[in-house]
């Protein structure tokens, strides 16, 4: 057991792999600043959910660059990503943030976000996969940038002396088409995986 904490001390110190626990650690703070419900506060959600995507790039990248690629740093990099984006709307749907219906295609995200992990690992036990489209990554683009307006919100917009600028439409309009498209993927993940379950 001494031996297996061991081995896995460097892995936790790989810089791909602190930039994914770095996500997940981000988290309470990210819903901490978003509860208290100020501009400044907002901002601050904001800016740190910013800088935890920024971090889901890089994560990658640099695994990849370093040769740093690990099974931690797979399972986590997902984890992180469906913690984080769950926990903000969670937080913007308890706190009444998710204006013009916008709780809908939260509601649609997170079950879509619940199938694919769900048959990902079933198609795992059967040596299947799900690889992830272009059309995925352009939901995901949008559903990260539609949570930053929504958590930034319209107050961010008087703090930085632009208050005409309608925040939480932008990020009700980008949800919208994040929905739109995790329909979209949603289906053709379910299809192809059922492709792989004896009926």
């Amino acid at each position: 057991m001494v031996e297996n904490a061991l081995a896995c001390a460097p892995m936790l110190t790989d810089l791909p792999n602190v930039l994914t626990l770095s996500r997940i650690v981000a988290i309470p703070i990210v819903v901490g600043f978003a509860a208290w419900g100020t501009p400044q506060t907002d901002a601050l959600a904001c800016l740190l959910f910013i800088l935890a995507g920024i971090t889901d790039y890089f994560d990658g990248k640099l695994a990849r660059s370093r040769h740093q690629l690990s099974d931690f740093g797979r399972m986590f990099d997902s984890i992180a990503d469906k913690l984080l984006v769950g926990a903000c709307l969670m937080v913007l749907a308890g706190f009444l943030r998710l204006p013009y219906l916008s709780l809908w295609p939260a509601i649609i995200i997170l079950c879509r976000e619940i199938l694919v992990s769900g048959m990902r690992e079933y198609l795992a036990e059967r040596r299947a996969s799900l690889p992830v489209t272009r059309l995925a990554k352009w939901k995901t683009g949008f559903q990260m940038t539609a949570i930053g307006f929504l958590l930034a919100g319209d107050g961010t917009g008087t703090l930085l002396g632009i208050p005409w600028l309608p925040v939480a439409l932008i990020g009700a309009i980008l949800l919208w088409i994040a929905g739109v498209l995790t329909m979209i993927t949603g289906w053709d993940y379910l299809t192809k995986g059922l492709q792989h379950v004896d009926l």
